[in-house]
C-alpha cells in the first residue's frame, strides 16, 4: 500500500516554532517558555508598582490618614527597588542613562517628602510625569548617557535579557 504525500508519521513530522518563538530563542538565547515567564512576571511587577502608586496618591494629595495608604506606598517602594535592582542588573549602563538617572531624580524627589512635607503633592506631581515621559519617550531619549552625552546602548549580546 502506498502512502499519501500528505501523510507522514509523527516521527517524521517536525512542529514549526511560531515567529514569536522563533524570535525568542534567536534574539534572547532562551526558550519561548523562559521568554514568557519573565516577560509577565516584569509586566505584574510594574503593574504592581503602578497600583501602588494609584492607592498612596490619595493619601499624599488629601493629607489622608498615613494608616490608611502606607501598605500602598510599601507596595509602590518594594516594586520600585525590585524593578531597578533587574534594571541595574540587566545593564550596568542603565545608572548613566537618562532612564536610570531620573529615575535617581526621583528618588531624591520622593526623599524630599521628609524635609518639604508642604509639597508633597507638587512633588509627588513632578514624579509621576517624570515617569511618563522617560517611560514612554524615545529610546534615544532614555538611552541618552549623561557621562558620554549621547544616546549609548548596550553592545549586541552583552545586554542580560530581562523580558518586559
Amino acid at each position: 500500500m502506498k502512502k499519501s504525500p500528505h501523510l507522514s508519521s509523527h516521527a517524521e513530522h517536525k512542529p514549526k516554532q511560531g515567529n514569536h518563538a522563533k524570535h525568542a530563542n534567536e534574539e534572547f538565547g532562551m526558550s519561548e517558555t523562559r521568554f514568557w515567564i519573565q516577560r509577565l512576571s516584569k509586566t505584574a511587577i510594574r503593574a504592581l508598582h503602578i497600583l501602588g502608586i494609584a492607592g498612596s496618591a490619595g493619601g499624599i494629595f488629601y493629607g489622608i490618614e498615613r494608616e490608611l495608604w502606607l501598605h500602598w506606598w510599601v507596595l509602590a517602594m518594594v516594586t520600585g527597588v525590585i524593578m531597578t535592582v533587574l534594571e541595574i542588573k540587566q545593564s550596568k549602563l542603565w545608572l548613566i542613562q537618562l532612564k536610570g538617572v531620573l529615575t535617581m531624580v526621583k528618588l531624591g524627589l520622593i526623599s524630599s517628602f521628609f524635609f518639604i512635607p508642604q509639597h508633597k503633592p507638587a512633588l509627588f506631581i513632578t514624579v509621576l510625569l517624570m515617569s511618563v515621559v522617560i517611560a514612554h519617550g524615545p529610546a534615544g531619549l532614555r538611552h541618552y548617557s549623561i557621562w558620554h552625552r549621547r544616546r549609548i546602548d548596550e553592545k549586541k549580546g552583552k545586554k542580560k535579557q530581562m523580558n518586559g
